[in-house]
């Protein structure tokens, strides 16, 4: 007997691109705060542009639905790891923008 896995896998492949683009609007953000003049915020623009890259390499396969059936054992960890660091980055950003 066959499994039916009826729409979870479209489910699965919308909710890593939804990732996908939540990651990359912060980065428009980002970059757009980037151009204000500052050191410190074109550095952390760069950090933003870094840490897209890298989830966009890990999630790209997996939001296109090219990529196996089961993640990496690394690829949600890591992708966690990138959201918390934004969130932090947004973060700083706020306290920076409250003196």
């Amino acid at each position: 007997m066959r499994r039916d896995p009826g729409l979870q896998p479209e489910r699965t492949r919308l909710a890593w691109r939804r990732t996908l683009l939540a990651v990359t609007v912060i980065l428009v953000l980002e970059l757009r705060l980037a151009f204000t003049g500052r050191r410190v915020d074109a550095l952390l623009a760069g950090l933003a542009v870094v840490t897209w890259l890298g989830v966009l390499l890990v999630d790209w396969r997996r939001a296109t639905g090219a990529g196996p059936r089961r993640p990496e054992r690394w690829s949600i960890p890591l992708t966690a790891l990138a959201a918390a660091g934004l969130a932090a980055l947004g973060v700083v950003h706020v306290l920076r923008g409250l003196r």
